[in-house]
């Protein structure tokens, strides 16, 4: 008797999880804007190996992108699993892109995407930052350049106190996401 109670109950729950599953899956989900700087973006996704230039010299570096929220943001987290690792949330505002960084300097400055001349980039400006004071460090402007399905350049270029300073990152797509 116990072990049909038990099992009569766990069939319950089952179908329980199941029906609230389900509901989930139907719930009204808001529209991503396809727009061709996000349709740009999502050809990141996969694993990147490249340089960084700083103070005159080339150093290693890794990134990744991978698609996020149903398919609503994208994730990229650059120098993964070092003590410096970053992550970049870039998603969809209506028709424009927007990004939130969550800087190694323990800040989280947000862009919005800025029209180019050059089809192949796509500019993010400073909107504002959290946890930073007026003249910290913070970054100020991100450019992704588009160099073919398996090239991309980043430029940031951080702000400290009224000055400026750029870093270039040069990556090689090193593993396409299968899907």
């Amino acid at each position: 008797m116990r072990k049909r109670t038990l099992w009569v109950l766990m069939s319950v729950l089952v179908a329980v999880v199941f029906t609230v599953a389900a509901d989930d899956h139907d719930m009204h989900h808001s529209k991503v804007q396809s727009t061709p700087q996000w349709e740009q973006m999502k050809t990141l996704v996969g694993e990147w190996e490249g340089t960084m230039e700083e103070g005159g010299q080339k150093l290693p570096a890794k990134t990744s992108f991978r698609m996020t929220g149903d398919g609503s943001a994208i994730l990229n987290a650059l120098g993964e699993g070092s003590p410096w690792e970053m992550v970049t949330m870039f998603h969809t505002d209506g028709t424009r892109l927007m990004a939130t960084h969550y800087c190694a300097a323990h800040n989280q400055p947000r862009f919005k995407s800025v029209a180019t001349k050059n089809p192949n980039q796509i500019a993010f400006e400073f909107l504002d930052v959290t946890n930073a004071a007026p003249g910290d460090s913070h970054m100020s402007r991100v450019v992704l350049t588009f160099d073919g399905p398996d090239h991309h350049t980043e430029d940031w270029t951080s702000s400290e106190g009224g000055k400026e300073s750029t870093g270039h990152f040069d990556f090689h797509r090193a593993k396409k996401h299968m899907e």
